[in-house]
């Protein structure tokens, strides 16, 4: 099994979000996507999103909790690590 960072860059990549000012910026965005999931949310929206980041006080940018929940619109998270992208 691929570690978590591993599997996270892969969804970076597969979401074009490496292209950020910083891979460690889009990684938090993407991470906090992930807990929803992991939570029970299927589909998280960006208000979920913006609540993990919250509740961890975590800055963050609307711009790239919207990119986050555009790019992941009608894909799963699962499957997007099972097909290999990035």
């Amino acid at each position: 099994l691929k570690s978590t960072p591993a599997l996270l860059l892969r969804l970076l990549a597969a979401l074009r979000l490496h292209t950020s000012p910083s891979r460690a910026m889009g990684m938090k965005y993407l991470g906090a996507y992930l807990m929803a999931v992991i939570g029970g949310k299927e589909s998280p929206t960006a208000e979920d999103i913006k609540a993990i980041l919250e509740a961890g006080g975590i800055d963050f940018e609307q711009e790239m909790i919207d990119r986050v929940v555009e790019r992941m619109s009608g894909k799963q998270a699962h499957e997007l690590i099972a097909e290999g992208y990035g």
